[in-house]
């Protein structure tokens, strides 16, 4: 295979739908790294990702993944990827002694004992119907499979939503594990920013299509802040320096993208640190400018 930098590289990727338009989205998932994709119920994450895996044709713009065309070397490509979506793609009726069987026969380098150790991991049983499997059952059995046939690059698409706190630890823990193999790469859809703060090493946000921020994690959150004052110290605020405002009978809390200079232009101001899931809600209501 090529050396390559990035895991994966989006440029200028678009798709239309009546309604919806995944508008020239372009960022990067460097070797090596966990990327977080980030946004809203519809906002494009999903299409993404099936673009990324040619399930879906884009109109415009290119992928490379591993740094070959995703078309032209799907093949070779999809080898090295395993995807974990939020439905079980298994048929219901299979017992995990059966998958092992199928799986062998459809991956080169398809390891029953890795499988069968992360079914023991994970205590699941190799003989019950999938259909008796509860939800975080079956995500554990969809990542036992993603891992067990060498994969490079793992592809999550909200694979953690609807788990308890235990199960998710669990699941991302493996995950770190993974990327022990400098070579190996994520790419992780999710609703839930509290385990991307954990674990990603940068993220993206996307909105209604449109990309709001690429970047490493750390430096996304060390550049964000949010002033936290009163309303009249709020209207003195350049609404430059501000993504958007959230304000209430108790005064207002702003969203800024560029701490520092914020700290020595307003040096009275309190600025405490922004999460994730902070960033992206002030972004998504970035053209409201001012909510409540």
């Amino acid at each position: 295979m090529t050396e390559y930098n990035n895991a994966i590289e989006i440029k200028d990727l678009t798709k239309r739908y009546d309604g919806f338009t995944l508008d020239k989205l372009s960022f990067n998932v460097p070797k090596g790294s966990i990327m977080g994709f980030v946004g809203q119920n519809g906002a494009g994450k999903s299409t993404t990702i099936n673009t990324i895996l040619n399930i879906i044709k884009p109109d415009a713009g290119s992928i490379n993944i591993f740094g070959l065309d995703h078309i032209k070397e799907e093949n070779t490509i999809k080898k090295d990827i395993s995807a974990v979506f939020d439905e079980l793609p298994f048929h219901e009726e299979l017992n995990a002694n059966q998958l092992n069987k199928v799986l062998k026969n459809i991956f080169s380098q398809w390891s029953t004992e890795t499988f069968q150790g992360y079914l023991d991991r994970f205590a699941l049983p190799s003989k019950k119907r999938f259909a008796k499997f509860s939800k975080g059952m079956k995500m554990k059995l969809q990542i036992a499979a993603a891992l067990s046939h060498n994969a490079k690059l793992l592809i999550m698409d909200e694979a953690t939503t609807g788990l308890d706190p235990v199960v998710r630890n669990e699941i991302l823990d493996i995950f770190l594990e993974f990327l022990q193999d400098e070579n190996n790469s994520i790419l992780m859809s999710s609703h839930i920013t509290s385990d991307l703060e954990k674990i990603a090493d940068s993220v993206t946000f996307i909105d209604r299509g449109k990309l709001l921020l690429t970047g490493y994690k750390d430096d996304i959150l060390s550049s964000h802040g949010i002033i936290k004052c009163s309303k009249k110290d709020y209207s003195d605020l350049d609404k430059n320096d501000i993504v958007s405002a959230r304000l209430t009978d108790f005064g207002a809390e702003a969203l800024i993208s560029d701490r520092a200079a914020c700290e020595k232009k307003y040096s009275g101001a309190v600025i405490d640190s922004a999460t994730l899931e902070e960033i992206m809600l002030y972004y998504v209501n970035r053209d409201k400018k001012e909510w409540g």
